[in-house]
């Protein structure tokens, strides 16, 4: 390193140290960078933290706008707060102005006026939007207020794509989906209703099949699963689902987009450790150790 004496406000000199191995400016490129619209989790295995480490491990910059804070770990959720109305408002609008993204992923959205806001949003955006249709966590705590559901129904015919889980997609539909007909049935009534793709996840049966079913299709393909015995499955719809957009962004078709974010949370639960005393997170970041 070599010093180089400057001087400060009151002339007394300093030594900066200049790398010799700097030349010139450096060239900065083009680099994409994704949306997560979502609450915050704390012990990090869901939500706004999960999605930027899977935006991260795909390639991606991310950039990110909580909805609610939680007070939970990974033995469930004790807590939701919604943020302020304003506040969100104006951290999408922000962003928006600076860094406008190539793909926005929706996830806990808490109230409606949150709903509201966000409906908002989507309006001025050309990108892809994947919404994750978080309802409720896994541990059976509300993570949308019921009053929020008529403005929430308003928000899917505002997206692309959505990602319930089998439960979701029955209270989404008002159908049971207790088959593979049934599912492939309530996907079709979801998506022409709201004009969205549909990828019903299956992680919660037997065998954890996922259905895909692009908007404006009446058949779609189903992806097969094998069940992975662990207790890291927290987030793993965050997860699919943040990985789905950042193959869509990628160019990838949804079918090969909706099997590479399959593979990737599978590959996530393989790799996991054992993380808290209840169900504990991915490892979201096994693409970039594995290139180490």
């Amino acid at each position: 390193m070599l010093p180089v004496p400057t001087s400060v406000g009151w002339g007394r000199p300093f030594h900066r140290f200049i790398s010799p191995f700097t030349v010139g400016e450096a060239t900065l490129k083009p680099f994409k960078n994704l949306l997560a619209i979502a609450g915050y989790d704390p012990s990090s295995g869901a939500g706004i933290t999960a999605d930027l480490a899977v935006f991260a491990a795909h390639g991606f910059f991310g950039t990110s706008a909580i909805t609610a804070l939680t007070v939970q770990s990974t033995t469930g959720v004790a807590s939701v707060h919604p943020v302020e109305q304003t506040l969100l408002a104006d951290t999408l609008h922000v962003l928006d102005e600076d860094l406008p993204p190539a793909g926005v992923k929706l996830g806990m959205l808490g109230s409606e006026a949150v709903v509201e806001v966000v409906a908002e949003y989507l309006q001025r955006l050309t990108c892809p939007v994947v919404l994750d249709t978080v309802l409720r966590s896994s541990s059976g705590k509300a993570l949308l207020s019921p009053e929020a559901m008529p403005a929430f129904r308003g928000l899917l015919q505002q997206v692309d794509w959505v990602t319930p889980n089998v439960d979701e997609l029955s209270l989404l539909t008002g159908m049971p989906v207790a088959t593979p007909r049934e599912i492939e049935s309530a996907a079709l009534a979801l998506g022409q209703q709201y004009g969205v793709g549909v990828i019903a996840t299956g992680g919660h049966l037997d065998t954890p099949d996922d259905y895909v079913l692009p908007p404006g299709d009446t058949a779609g393909d189903w992806l097969t699963g094998v069940h992975i015995a662990t207790l890291a499955t927290h987030g793993t719809g965050c997860a699919f689902s943040s990985a789905f957009l950042c193959g869509l962004v990628k160019g990838q078709l949804p079918v090969e987009a909706a099997g590479a974010a399959k593979e990737y949370v599978r590959q996530g639960m393989l790799r996991a450790t054992a993380i808290g005393h209840g169900k504990g997170p991915l490892n979201l970041l096994w693409p970039l150790t594995e290139k180490l």
